[in-house]
């Protein structure tokens, strides 16, 4: 049964409103350190319960449930075999990178990269940053954008550039103040609504098959969707268990650890301790949530099979297909509020911190002799500037765009966070001194090398495909040059 586009566009109001409600309280006395670091007094628990939602994204909420059924890579449960590298790789963040953040009292985690290195690698690295993070919210925008499109603005003869100007200058109204502090408090707001989505959803789809919770695992595992460990494809399957293992470590380290969207939270922290506290937390909970989302997937899949409902082309299309045509008008209302709790979790602090980094990282506001006022201003314009940013970027997403979104941020991520990887690596695991001045060069050839590798490592390799693991590959590949560019002098005390 459709829902009237008249109360999902009120709902949307509505929703926004609480979000500028939650802006006005929380931005009260802001200023430039209010924005980019909270002042540091964020409790660590709601940092931790804000990441959750942050980390899973639209791209989780619509795309992990629709690969569930689609075959290929991330089939079945496959995507947990990711999700337990990412608890490896979130250890590594919590004992590694954080303590050297902490120690230097970075604004930018770029800063480390200047400390080790120079100017050359600190450019460098908030330049691949600002790439990676501007394509990765790209995506999950649109994703978001895409299904407004479809099932509400196209109602009214919205075009979609016009979606898409909505969407983004929404996240511009209520986080130009507060910044990173009202991200904390949002995102904390819109993990809570996503999670009641999903098992409001998940609640409704077992009742449409005459089943309750306790059926929940023992209808999934009697379908052909519960498969979640892959070992007899060998290396050569997208879904091998020690692909998407290793692949999900390096992910969550260069997505959360090496990313000034995820640490800016963490570094708001009152203390190091306080940091760790919220990243063990955060990387638990994640684990069960994700469970959840596939869950969710499975249980779709069946209950389409079981009422003869056709399944979209676009995996995607599945959930928002499900939710607002088949399932109850309210299941689509709390479907809706969920997708735009999802979407905005990770796109806001995206925008904050692409302004942060931009500032910081190459506009130098820590060393500037500018006024406060000044900085607001310029900061104002930055913020505007990554708006429109998003938004041509999203209308090219758009017109290329053919896989499961989950699929092609990752391969996207495989290219431009390597050099960060290899960075970072470099950075904290040897004692060695580069030429700065070469590492520009370094971080263009690897990618160049790695993108080659991958596009023709099934003729070169026996039928190898690097899949999400091209990250280790393009990192490798930066460590090695850097390598070849250093020497063993000691490092500046």
């Amino acid at each position: 049964m459709s829902i009237s586009p008249y109360i999902l566009l009120a709902v949307i109001f509505g929703y926004f409103l609480l979000l500028m409600l939650v802006s006005s309280i929380t931005s009260k006395g802001s200023n430039n350190e209010t924005f980019f670091t909270a002042n540091k007094k964020s409790p660590w628990l709601l940092v931790a319960v804000g990441m959750v939602g942050a980390s899973l994204s639209g791209v989780t909420f619509i795309s992990v449930p629709g690969t569930v059924g689609a075959g290929g890579l991330n089939m079945s449960f496959s995507y947990m075999q990711v999700v337990f590298g990412y608890l490896l790789g979130y250890f590594v963040i919590a004992t590694v990178l954080m303590p050297a953040y902490y120690r230097l009292n970075l604004t930018s985690i770029y800063e480390y990269l200047e400390d080790r290195f120079g100017t050359v690698s600190y450019k460098t690295g908030a330049f691949y940053f600002l790439t990676s993070r501007i394509i990765g919210a790209s995506m999950r925008l649109f994703l978001v954008a895409i299904v407004l499109q479809k099932f509400v603005l196209d109602q009214f003869g919205v075009p979609f550039w016009l979606t898409v100007v909505i969407a983004i200058l929404l996240i511009w109204v209520y986080t130009y103040r507060g910044g990173i502090k009202t991200i904390v408090w949002t995102d904390t707001l819109q993990t809570v609504c996503m999670l009641t989505a999903v098992v409001l959803t998940t609640s409704a789809i077992l009742k449409g098959m005459d089943l309750g919770f306790g059926d929940l695992i023992t209808t999934i595992k009697k379908s052909d969707y519960s498969q979640m460990f892959f070992f007899e494809g060998g290396w050569g399957d997208a879904n091998n268990f020690f692909k998407q293992f290793l692949s999900g470590a390096l992910i969550a380290i260069v997505m959360t650890g090496l990313d000034q969207d995820m640490m800016q939270k963490n570094l708001t922290c009152k203390t190091l301790g306080d940091a760790q506290k919220n990243m063990f937390t955060f990387s638990v909970v994640l684990v069960f949530a994700n469970l959840l989302f596939l869950s969710m997937g499975a249980l779709m899949y069946i209950y389409a099979n079981q009422k003869g409902i056709e399944i979209p082309a676009r995996p995607d299309q599945l959930y928002p297909t499900l939710a607002l045509e088949h399932l109850s008008p309210f299941i689509g209302i709390v479907f809706l509020l969920g997708l735009i709790a999802a979407a905005y979790s990770s796109a806001d602090s995206a925008l904050t911190s692409l302004t942060t980094s931009f500032c910081v990282d190459f506009l130098d506001f820590k060393k500037s002799d500018r006024t406060e006022e000044e900085k607001k201003k310029t900061r104002l314009y930055v913020h505007i500037g990554f708006s429109i940013i998003l938004l041509m970027v999203i209308l090219i997403v758009k017109s290329i765009n053919r896989d499961s979104i989950i699929n092609e941020l990752f391969v996207a991520a495989g290219f431009t966070y390597g050099p960060l990887l290899g960075l970072f690596s470099f950075g904290l695991f040897t004692n060695r001194v580069v030429k700065d001045k070469y590492v520009i060069w370094i971080c263009l050839a690897a990618p160049i090398l790695s993108f080659v590798l991958n596009k023709n490592s099934a003729t070169w390799f026996n039928g190898l495909e690097f899949g999400f693991t091209i990250l280790a590959v393009n990192g490798l590949l930066t460590f090695l040059g850097l390598w070849s560019i250093s020497n063993s002098a000691a490092l500046k005390k």
